[in-house]
């Protein structure tokens, strides 16, 4: 069962993904959210990828074919609010089902990592929330929290705030604030 606060952060980032507000999220949604603000279209211009090379469709190929196997449980080629909380809660307690969370979690990296150097820095991070309408304030306020105060975070340490922010319970964990945003509002 999911909690109230798990459920609040679930369902902020279910209507972060669902552009066009029609209650499900379809693989065109899945386009244009930027998944968290990290616009590829901008993170391929930015590291001089173009459409069809590996690390620019590839990767969301990847994490959308996962998504559907995973969380459209219907199979009618979208995920529902019920479907999306329902395959999180599933993802917590399923070691088979880590393996796309584990994906998705790079796919953001990569494409918040908008100068490539393997770690995302406050810059990366402010540039890509924008791009899903987080402020600069509240994005450079939300580094901050999930940083630690550190200036940049690597893979390992998304990782383990990727998990923060889906998996856990904890109101206070810093992986709360991997949405660039300081609330769920």
């Amino acid at each position: 069962m999911v909690s109230d606060f798990r459920r609040k952060k679930l369902m902020y980032m279910f209507k972060v993904l669902d552009k066009d507000g029609n209650g499900t999220i379809e693989k065109k949604d899945f386009e244009m959210s930027c998944c968290f603000g990290a616009c590829r279209a901008h993170a391929a211009k930015q590291r001089e990828l173009k459409k069809g090379d590996a690390t620019y469709d590839e990767c969301f190929d990847i994490v959308w074919d996962a998504l559907q196997k995973v969380g459209d449980s219907n199979s009618d080629g979208q995920v529902s609010a019920e479907e999306w909380v329902t395959m999180w809660d599933t993802v917590s307690k399923n070691a088979a089902d880590q393996d796309w969370l584990d994906k998705y979690c790079k796919f953001v990296f990569k494409m918040q990592d908008l100068n490539g150097d393997g770690f995302i820095d406050s810059d990366d991070f402010v540039a890509a929330n924008i791009k899903s309408g987080a402020s600069k304030e509240d994005a450079f306020a939300a580094f901050q929290k999930l940083s630690q105060g550190k200036s940049k975070i690597s893979l390992t340490e998304f990782q383990e705030l990727w998990y923060d922010f889906f998996i856990s319970e904890d109101p206070n964990a810093p992986g709360n604030f991997i949405i660039g945003r300081p609330s769920f509002e």
